[in-house]
């Protein structure tokens, strides 16, 4: 062969080694969002929210399994700004959670590119403002992640799909709700409910055809209510539970608590109306009602009649239907191996930990913690200070493993965890109120519950077969729940109160998964990570 026969070769070589690796590369969509001031009205007063592009509730991602995300947030505020990525596990990569344990907050008038991969994920979450009680002023949106072409859902494709956002809503000014809470001042009770930011006299309409399957991806992005769904005339065929496929049960409605996001399945009917839609506060005093509406593209007549009833009993009815909610074990999810290959209930577990929450007065003023420990933000974001070894910032095990009865405090409360141990974690609420729970970066079994107080007997009604997988978990009224989970994410992640009065005044605290010595288990801190604290001057990436 001659040099420019070898030349050729080499270079058509080259060429095909490029395409496979671009080829072989996971996708990529990119988001540019400008973050805003603006009046919003969702239950008919006129208020200052905060807009994404113009838009409230905020623009919706579309994602499928190992999609790459990239959004660059422009910060017109007025505050510090940051998004969390609500039940997005983010594998190895906390410094992208958008809390202030791991970011430092986006200064008014700057901006900051966020960048994660929903890997090996399915399911429908949303993302909201993680700071100065943004969330109670709007900044959220839907993110659904869909499978990819080569894994089968285990139902046939729907015709089409919405994104439905559900909460409670206060009328009053986020700013001055946080002066409330600083002055140690509950929220009291909400104003009203919204579905996707409209309530009282406006409605939001969701448009379909007669004879169609929708699938309907529902989600409470709300403050403290746990909320029920339901549309007049129709049922809801649960499908899917943040990213696990489930035993499809049809529902009259179905409770979500605050955090929790679900999709169901809607079959139309050969009808010529609409159909009112209905969210309601559950599980308080004075019952909060959200309306929607159902319009048929053929409809010749409004929606009429009363509005759907909700559940007729109180805590019983939610537990029950709680319990029924269960993995689908035949489906894969984002591989093809379907769910139940994955055994976990023949796994040992190799630490139980008891989080009691509780409603202390702390030096004279309204706080929540977690077994005795209130929780508090240093200025510099835990992520950077464990990083750069930054003395001074927290101290690993600052929150105990169990309630011990002490005097609440307040502390930056940090727990460490063993990378790939498999935990249990009860969750013990001996409160009249109902309790809401997330942790970042992962999803968890949840293996049971029930009233009163959890004991070591009360692991013989464990569902070690066929629990959900979730990353949202309800609590209800002196009552238990209890999760086991794998701490295969390293990092450093926020297990909160779901609830924001709580979650700002406390309620939440951070563990630390140490990935060993591989590299690998956790990616490096990002190149354009924003420094703040004392990680400022004498650091950089």
């Amino acid at each position: 062969m001659g040099c420019l026969e070898s030349r050729v070769l080499l270079l058509m070589l080259f060429v095909v080694y490029v395409v496979v690796v671009v080829q072989s590369e996971d996708p990529y969509k990119f988001f540019t969002w400008t973050v805003t001031y603006g009046t919003i009205s969702p239950l008919g007063v006129p208020q200052q929210g905060i807009l994404i592009n113009g838009l409230f509730p905020g623009p919706q991602i579309n994602s499928t399994t190992n999609d790459n995300i990239v959004v660059n947030i422009f910060n017109k505020l007025n505050e510090p700004f940051l998004i969390n990525w609500n039940g997005v596990q983010q594998r190895r990569n906390s410094w992208q959670d958008g809390v202030l344990g791991t970011n430092c907050p986006i200064p008014p008038g700057a901006n900051f590119t966020y960048k994660f991969q929903v890997k090996d994920q399915i399911g429908s979450y949303f993302y909201f403002p993680s700071t100065y009680l943004h969330r109670a002023a709007g900044g959220f949106g839907g993110l659904s992640v869909a499978s990819r072409a080569v894994i089968p859902v285990p139902y046939v494709l729907p015709d089409g799909e919405f994104t439905i956002l559900i909460g409670d809503w206060f009328n009053t000014d986020h700013s001055i709700l946080r002066k409330r809470l600083d002055m140690g001042m509950p929220l009291g009770m909400p104003d009203g409910v919204h579905i996707n930011g409209l309530g009282g006299q406006s409605r939001t309409s969701f448009k379909v055809d007669p004879g169609k399957t929708y699938r309907l991806r529902i989600s409470n992005v709300g403050l403290s209510s746990s909320l029920n769904f339901r549309i007049r005339g129709h049922q809801l065929q649960l499908v899917e539970v943040e990213g696990s496929h489930t035993v499809q049960n049809l529902y009259r409605s179905i409770d979500l608590h605050v955090g929790q996001s679900c999709s169901v399945l809607l079959k139309t009917r050969w009808t010529q109306k609409d159909y009112y839609m209905v969210a309601s506060t559950r599980f308080t005093k004075q019952v909060l009602v959200g309306v929607g509406l159902l319009q048929y593209s053929n409809s010749k007549q409004p929606a009429s009649g009363p509005l759907p009833r909700g559940p007729t009993t109180q805590l019983q009815w939610s537990i029950n239907q709680a319990k029924s909610i269960r993995w689908n074990l035949t489906a894969g999810a984002a591989r093809p191996n379907p769910q139940g290959s994955y055994h976990y209930g023949e796994i040992k577990t190799s630490r139980t930990i008891i989080l009691e929450n509780s409603a202390p007065q702390i030096n004279g003023t309204q706080r929540y913690a977690v077994n005795g420990v209130s929780f508090t933000y240093p200025d510099t974001p835990l992520k950077l200070a464990d990083y750069y070894k930054i003395p001074g910032v927290f101290s690993l095990d600052t929150i105990p493993d169990n309630p011990n009865g002490t005097v609440s405090s307040i502390q930056t409360a940090v727990m460490s965890g063993e990378y790939k141990s498999f935990i249990e974690i009860i969750f013990q609420n001996n409160e009249n109120t109902t309790q809401s729970w997330h942790i970042d970066g992962y999803n968890f079994f949840v293996v049971g519950m029930d009233r009163k107080q959890w004991t070591p007997a009360s692991r013989v009604s464990y569902n070690l077969f066929d629990a959900v997988s979730r990353c949202t978990t309800q609590v209800y009224p002196n009552s238990w729940t209890a999760i086991l989970m794998s701490l295969d994410n390293a990092g450093l992640w926020n297990v909160r109160s779901a609830l924001l009065e709580r979650q700002y005044l406390g309620q939440e605290f951070y563990i630390r998964i140490y990935g060993g010595t591989d590299p690998r288990d956790e990616y490096a801190p990002p190149t354009n990570a924003l420094l703040c604290g004392k990680a400022i001057g004498n650091h950089t990436l």
